[in-house]
């Protein structure tokens, strides 16, 4: 029978099969992990007495409770002194168990869904796993990848295996061409405001057609890291001719590389295979995008108006976020710009902003930091100048680190400010107690930096 692309992974890492008495034990080719979500799996470990079963398919960074700054003497200003711990618990933990980690002394160290593809370690068939919800970054490569709770961090660890009922699947297609300034970001917001923060419930998500054959990798990390912000378990992309050259050379890529491509191609979702729900949309259709609410569902053209609530909930959120309904929301005055996250840190991410940021100047008022995903990322902007770029503009340039996404390590909005962030949630309180978030794309956010308002990038042209 003719498969998708889903359940061929699926197929191929099947240790038991579900029943109607358990879930399918499911084998883990990656699993990844990071400061927050691992210290009490280690702990579950030794007080039992097991072993990291294959510390080999173990891959560890820092990365959410990191300071984006330094101070004078090299050192890291961390919030808490449990943050300090969190980082230090990690990596004694890794050292004891055989782990290979990026530190701060790595020049791979970064947010773990930007290094881990950067060291070629995600790649086309595999499960991948980590203790954080944006796992479904990884998709993007053609893989199965899902977020996991601390206990089942603990599982993986000790037998590198997990139980999972199997979602059902859903097709996402998008063809056409897209617009001129109508990026990534636009697209998977356009999708989440289209099916709802609940409409992938209990799916994996399989993103196709033309839109998505034609984006380049950044592209498509940023559209399969939001999938979890439609409710589904992962998201998905068939590899491609642009995913092999992207591993091409990597660290872990593979010895026989061109054997292992001719795998992953056979990875297509097959003609004539079925999924249990489709659903289309028409790339013209598709205009640069902002939320206007407390979840990435409520989401609108920059262009448009405020939609009225529909129920109290929605009512609820306008009144958080300062939305008068029917009016644009273009012009809304802006306190904080955040350029980065595991959504948006990517190379193709912080040219787009310096596009914008180019011969301009960020608005007295306006705190605007941008922090690359990992020192890979900082070294290559740097090598072209884009630092300098945003530092011109008065923009702060960071370290590597998950930053205002999660605002638990010192970089946060104060109460009732509004934060035009490229992260994937804006949900209340999300960047800091009190803060409104604005998710948009980087070129909508360095316009909000020069502009000092919610603006439509498409009307900045080239350099002031």
């Amino acid at each position: 029978m003719p498969k998708t692309l889903f359940d061929k992974i699926w197929d191929r890492h099947i240790v038991v099969p579900e029943s109607s008495a358990h879930p399918a034990t499911l084998y883990i080719d990656l699993h990844l992990i990071h400061e927050v979500t691992s210290p009490q799996a280690f702990t579950v470990l030794r007080d039992r007495g097991l072993k990291v079963r294959r510390p080999d398919r173990t891959l560890a960074t820092v990365d959410h409770s990191t300071p984006t700054l330094k101070n004078a003497d090299g050192s890291r200003p961390f919030v808490t002194e449990q943050a300090e711990k969190q980082v230090d618990r990690l990596l004694a933990n890794t050292k004891e168990y055989g782990i290979e980690t990026h530190g701060f002394d790595s020049d791979y160290r970064g947010i773990v869904h930007v290094m881990g593809p950067e060291l070629g370690a995600t790649q086309p068939g595999m499960t991948i796993v980590c203790g954080d919800s944006h796992t479904s970054t990884h998709g993007a490569f053609g893989a199965i990848a899902f977020g996991i709770g601390t206990t089942q961090v603990g599982h993986v660890l000790a037998n590198q295996c997990l139980l999972m009922h199997k979602p059902k699947t859903m097709a996402i297609h998008v063809d056409g061409d897209l617009s001129d300034g109508v990026s990534a970001k636009d697209v998977i917001l356009a999708i989440i405001a289209e099916i709802g923060v609940g409409g992938g419930t209990g799916y994996a998500l399989e993103y196709r057609g033309s839109v998505f054959e034609e984006m380049s990798m950044e592209g498509r990390m940023t559209v399969c890291n939001m999938s979890i912000e439609a409710g589904a378990r992962c998201g998905l992309i068939a590899p491609d001719a642009t995913t092999f050259n992207y591993l091409r050379g990597r660290k872990f890529a593979p010895d026989n590389f061109e054997d292992a491509c001719e795998d992953w191609a056979s990875l297509a979702t097959d003609d004539g295979a079925s999924y249990d729900k489709e659903v289309h949309l028409r790339a013209e259709d598709i205009r640069p995008m902002v939320t206007y609410g407390t979840h990435p569902g409520m989401a609108m053209p920059i262009d448009g108006m405020v939609p009225a609530a529909t129920d109290d909930a929605e009512e609820k959120a306008l009144g958080y976020m300062a939305m008068t309904a029917g009016g644009p929301i273009t012009g809304a005055k802006v306190n904080r710009v955040f350029i980065g996250s595991c959504t948006n840190s990517r190379m193709d991410d912080l040219r787009s902003a310096a596009r914008i940021m180019k011969g301009r100047k960020v608005v007295d008022g306006v705190t605007t930091i941008v922090v690359p995903g990992s020192e890979q990322i900082k070294i290559e902007a740097e090598a072209e100048g884009l630092h300098d770029i945003f530092t011109a503009a008065g923009a702060e340039w960071r370290e590597p680190g998950c930053s205002m996404c999660i605002a638990m390590n010192g970089d946060k909005a104060l109460p009732g400010e509004l934060v035009v962030s490229t992260s994937n949630r804006n949900f209340a309180g999300r960047q800091g107690p009190g803060a409104r978030t604005v998710l948009a794309s980087p070129e909508t956010a360095a316009a909000a930096a020069v502009m000092g308002v919610i603006t439509d990038a498409r009307t900045l042209k080239g350099a002031a």
